[in-house]
C-alpha cells in the first residue's frame, strides 16, 4: 500500500502546503535526502494550531497539533515530489514545543508526528533519529514547530 492509500485508509487529509514566510526553501533535494525546512500545524482550512503548551493548550493538544504538523510536511513533500512513494525512510526529525518553561513532556508531544511517520512507512523505515525540545516561543504562537530529512528511493 502506497503512504497515499494509507493516508485515506486513516482517513487523514492533507491540509494546504505552507508557502514560506521567509527567505529559505520548504524542501531541498541533495543527493539521495530531501531536507523538510521547519513547519507549522496548518489545519485543512489553512488556520494554524496555536497556543503554548501547558498553558493555552493541554499536552494532547501538543501531541494533536505535532500529528498535524507531519501532515503539513508531507503536504509539502507530495507538491515537491509529486508521490509520497519517492520517500524510502524518515531519516531525522527535529520537534520544537512551544511550552512553559516547567513543561518536560516534549517527547510525548513530537511522538504525534513519529507515530503518524511510522503508520506510513512503517516501524522500520517510518521511524528515524529524533531531537525533541523546548521553545520559550515560537513564530505565530504555533504550538510545534518540526523539520525533518528523509531518504528518497532511487528514480527509475
Amino acid at each position: 500500500m502506497t503512504p497515499e492509500e494509507k493516508l485515506s485508509k486513516l482517513n487523514l487529509e492533507l491540509p494546504p502546503a505552507p508557502e514560506p514566510k521567509g527567505i529559505y526553501k520548504p524542501c531541498l533535494i541533495v543527493d539521495n535526502f530531501i531536507y523538510v525546512s521547519g513547519h507549522g500545524p496548518v489545519q485543512s482550512d489553512g488556520e494554524l494550531m496555536v497556543g503554548r503548551v501547558g498553558s493555552e493548550v493541554d499536552i494532547e493538544a501538543g501531541k494533536l497539533a505535532a500529528r498535524q504538523v507531519g501532515l503539513t510536511m508531507l503536504s509539502s513533500l507530495k507538491v515537491h515530489l509529486g508521490s509520497l512513494s519517492r520517500i524510502k525512510r524518515v531519516v531525522k526529525v527535529l520537534g520544537m514545543v512551544n511550552c512553559t518553561p516547567d513543561f518536560g513532556s516534549h517527547p510525548y508531544v513530537i511522538n504525534g508526528c513519529s507515530e503518524l511517520f511510522a503508520e506510513l512507512w512503517g516501524i522500520e523505515n517510518g521511524i528515524g533519529v529524533r531531537s525533541a525540545v523546548g521553545m520559550g516561543s515560537l513564530p505565530g504562537n504555533i504550538s510545534v514547530e518540526i523539520e525533518a530529512m528523509f531518504e528518497l528511493n532511487p528514480e527509475n
